[in-house]
């Protein structure tokens, strides 16, 4: 059953700062604060940490999409909060946004429709597939303001990009534009902003389409791997795949082999 999530832990007053709809089997965050950009609140943090690990837990949840509402997808931590937010526990988890997406065992899609500046620009990184308007602006202000990173931004650009670009962008604070980033590999597609949430469900509806136990552990795999040397996650996947082949009953292969055969059978379908 389709239904929002209760949202009382994510309102200042009447305004719901953080909107999360559940359709279909999809789950749609939206930062909602757009007369600040989408601004970054010590509560929002502690809120959107404690969606992502609620919606993990979901079973009625297999894909989740991340967006922003109007001109930002976030500007990143406010700076009027800055105190509160930099000299709290950089170190709690179950608070911090991007501990709790790095952990998500869900495929994590990120619609980046404008502005994803500093703690924005970590949240584009934490996830595991990203589509960007043509308007898309990323922005390291790390060095511009004197802010330590410690969402990752400073290794995981440069394991995306190369080396070099990631200095460039992080150590010059400039916009890197939505197109540059595709062509440098950072975002998956760029496409125009009405086609932005279209091209992200699309592609939710694609994975959760899939089989589900699968691509928790296809996820998990690539994710794992990309942080060892070639070698060791070739041995590291071979492991995983004796270890669920070695579970597998005679049924399952049979239920395996009549859906193939079924697909085969119907002119529109490919495997």
């Amino acid at each position: 059953m389709d239904r929002p999530i209760d949202q009382r832990q994510q309102k200042q007053g009447s305004e719901a700062l953080i909107l999360v709809e559940k359709r279909s089997g999809i789950a749609t965050i939206t930062l909602n604060r757009p007369k600040a950009l989408n601004a970054l609140t010590k509560p929002m943090l502690t809120s959107l940490a404690g969606i992502f690990k609620q919606l993990d837990s979901d079973p009625e949840v297999k894909v989740i999409i991340i967006t922003g509402s109007g001109r930002a997808f976030c500007s990143g931590v406010d700076l009027t909060a800055a105190q509160e937010v930099f000299k709290g526990d950089v170190k709690d988890k179950s608070a911090d946004p991007v501990a709790q997406m790095e952990r998500c065992k869900k495929p994590i899609i990120g619609a980046i429709n404008g502005l994803a500046i500093t703690a924005g620009f970590e949240l584009s990184l934490a996830c595991d597939i990203l589509f960007a308007s043509s308007n898309a602006k990323f922005i390291d202000t790390h060095s511009k303001f004197g802010i330590f990173p410690s969402w990752g931004l400073s290794q995981k650009l440069a394991r995306l990009i190369g080396v070099n670009r990631a200095r460039e962008v992080s150590l010059t604070a400039l916009p890197l534009e939505a197109s540059t980033a595709e062509r440098w590999g950072l975002v998956n597609r760029v496409v125009s902003p009405s086609e932005l949430m279209e091209t992200a469900r699309a592609v939710a509806e694609a994975i959760a389409r899939n089989d589900e136990k699968m691509v928790l552990l296809y996820k998990a795999m690539i994710n794992d791997g990309v942080n060892l040397a070639l070698g060791n996650a070739l041995e590291l996947e071979k492991e995983r795949a004796h270890d669920y082949y070695s579970k597998m009953k005679p049924d399952h292969f049979q239920a395996m082999q009549k859906y193939i055969t079924g697909r085969s059978s119907s002119r529109q379908s490919k495997l």
